[in-house]
């Protein structure tokens, strides 16, 4: 049995040893802080200044206009560019109820809704 576990550590290494390891791309539209710092070269002010031409600029909408963000330079957009992905943001989701929707009678469901039931008395 320990010559099992010790091959298939092996194996399992040199699977992952190679170049043909392609972990998730992150998006530059969603990614947070954390994320950002995570990639190789970039710091805490690095990701700041990200996050903040993000805010300023709205979504990226390619991944050379990280080109743009202070610090960024060529080389290093070359060296994170297979790390990176541009992707449209998710749009927001489900809009406040209408005042027509908030004024249902009280004691009535909506079709589809379920009604809490708050006077029921305990089974013995």
């Amino acid at each position: 049995m320990p010559k099992f576990i010790t091959a298939f550590a092996l194996a399992l290494a040199l699977q992952f040893a190679g170049a043909g390891v392609t972990l998730a791309a992150l998006n530059l539209n969603t990614a947070t802080k954390d994320e950002l710092i995570a990639l190789p070269g970039i710091g805490p002010a690095k990701a700041q200044a990200i996050l903040d031409y993000r805010k300023a600029n709205g979504p990226f909408k390619a991944i050379d206009d990280l080109r743009n963000v202070n610090g960024i330079g060529a080389k290093q957009l070359e060296r994170l560019r297979p790390d990176l992905a541009v992707t449209a943001t998710p749009s927001k989701v489900a809009a406040a109820p209408s005042a027509k929707e908030g004024t249902r009678a009280a004691g009535h469901a909506a079709k589809g809704e379920v009604k809490a039931v708050t006077d029921a008395k305990p089974r013995p």
